[in-house]
Parts: structure tokens; sequence; C-alpha cells
């Protein structure tokens, strides 16, 4: 499947569909499968499957990397219950499917969590290491969390964002989420709502 085009100065990818890794979790509404997706232009590959407690600290630094920049910019709270720490993780874990985009040697690259419930799915916690933004991982991880959803019924996904996240609220909004003009309080920050009807 090509997800792109070199002609006009993308990037060209090349998925291809694998069986997960044995271990892989309990991997709901896509059947186990993992995708392959292949930088043409850099060679470099990524796999996405779902995590398992044996990720945490994988996942951990993904979240820890991608949010450093933001640090200042959330309050401790906030922060604190963005980058996860171990047991946080577990609860995480135990409550919502997470999904992490690993490279050929294993290495985390990105991750995202997603819920459904009660026909509407949910999503958080997305995460890219700073080295792998731009290069379709976060569009893969949502397209896995979309076509999950999907499988289990649901026909909206919804996701909350502060608003220093501008490059990821520019990202949801290109893959057709929709503010709500809901605002909530996250630990001190306003939190935003965003929907998407699938």
């Amino acid at each position: 499947m090509c997800l792109g085009s070199a002609g006009n100065g993308e990037r060209a990818f090349a998925a291809s569909v694998d069986s997960a890794p044995s271990g892989a979790g309990d991997f709901q509404g896509i059947g186990g499968q993992s995708f392959e997706v292949v930088d043409m232009e850099k060679e470099q590959r990524f796999s996405v499957r779902g995590a398992t407690k044996e990720d945490a600290q994988q996942v951990l630094q993904c979240l820890q990397e991608a949010f450093l920049v933001y640090r200042n910019d959330y309050t401790a709270g906030a922060y604190a219950d963005t980058v996860l720490n171990p047991q946080t993780f577990l609860q995480r874990l135990s409550e919502q499917q997470i999904l992490i985009a690993v490279d050929q040697s294993g290495e985390a690259v990105g991750t995202m969590a997603y819920k459904a419930e009660n026909g509407e799915g949910h999503i958080r916690g997305m995460a890219v290491r700073p080295l792998w933004q731009g290069r379709g991982v976060a569009e893969k991880l949502l397209e896995h969390v979309e076509s999950a959803l999907q499988e289990l019924g649901c026909k909206v996904i919804t996701l909350d964002t502060t608003r220093p996240l501008q490059r990821a609220i520019r990202f949801y909004e290109k893959n057709g989420f929709r503010a709500t003009g809901e605002v909530a309080s996250f630990f001190g920050m306003e939190l935003l709502a965003y929907r998407k009807e699938l």
C-alpha cells in the first residue's frame, strides 16, 4: 500500500501486513496484525503493535522525550499525568489499549492509547520521539486506532489536548478532528475537546 508520493517532494512509504510478534498482548480490533512501514527515502522501518507491561520503560521514555520540550508549559500535575510513571503506565494499560511503534531494533519511536465505551472511542497519550516526528509514525498509530475503534463499533472518536501542543492540534485537525468548544480543567490547565465522526 502506498502512503505517499515521491513525485511531489513528499516521502514515499510502503506498508506490509505482518502477524504481530508473539507476546504483543491483547490487540483488540485489528486481529493482532502489525503494519511495517518503510520510508523509501531514509530506509527506516517501524511497526505498530499492542504494548504489554514489558514495554513500560520504552513507552515512558518515548513520552518523556516527546513532551520534554513542553515541560515548562505544563503544570507539575498535568506533566506527571501526561508522561506517566511505571505505576500509572500499568493503570492505563489495564484501562486502555496502548499501541507502540517500534523501529527495527525494537526501540519505541511512538505510542498512543485508546479505549471504546458506549459506541464512542477516546484516544490519549500520543507521543512520537523527536527524531521520528514527521516520518509517518503518528499517522500510522492513528490509522491503527481508527481501524480498531471502527471494528469495535465506534462511530465517533474523541480526544482532549492542551493549548501548548499546537503541532498535535494541527495534526488532529488535518486528520478530521474538530474542536467541540468544550474546555475542561486539567491540573490547572485548559483541556480542549476534539471530536471526529468515523
